[in-house]
């Protein structure tokens, strides 16, 4: 019964957090938007910095930060840390009006392997659903999703508390 019961639990979380491979799928195709107090760009390394109350918009993405760097590596591929008291970011699912918001102390996301990760008080949300650890892994390719609550070394030797609730859905009329 307890294997069954944690089965049941990795595929609820994975259908929870299934959403971030269901982002909105035109947002890749809107232009990127770019606000900060200061930039600094160095287009012979493919490397920016944008830093205070950085806003990030590309579609129906939404990013919030106190500091965004961004570095494109010769085959095109970005990789960008968002980093702040708390890094916020919030999108809509794709076919549907509803929203995936993520909260961390830092936010890294790689196109090339196209993962996500959340360092530090780490928080993901869908409607009343919620996830949160010290370090959130979710990979889109592989669909897998980790989630760590590290101790205070920043290893995993000693494993802390992840939390997830998951609300009950509403059953739909026959």
């Amino acid at each position: 019964m307890k294997l069954l019961g944690n089965k049941f639990l990795l595929c609820a979380v994975c259908w929870l957090y299934a959403p971030l491979v269901l982002a909105e799928r035109a947002d890749k195709d809107q232009p990127l938007h770019l606000e900060s107090d200061r930039v600094q760009i160095d287009d012979a390394k493919q490397h920016s910095t944008f830093e205070g109350n950085v806003l990030l918009t590309q579609g129906t993405l939404l990013i919030h930060a106190d500091k965004l760097v961004v570095t494109q590596d010769k085959e095109g591929y970005k990789h960008s840390v968002s980093t702040g008291h708390l890094a916020t970011f919030r999108q809509k699912r794709e076919g549907l009006n509803e929203y995936v918001e993520g909260f961390a102390e830092r936010i890294e996301y790689d196109t090339r392997v196209d993962a996500v990760e959340f360092f530090g008080q780490a928080r993901v949300k869908r409607d009343q659903d919620d996830l949160s650890g010290e370090h959130i892994f979710y990979n889109s390719k592989t669909e897998v999703l980790q989630v760590n609550s590290l101790n205070k070394t920043g290893t995993n030797s000693l494993p802390g508390r992840v939390r997830v609730v998951i609300q009950p859905k509403a059953k739909t009329a026959p």
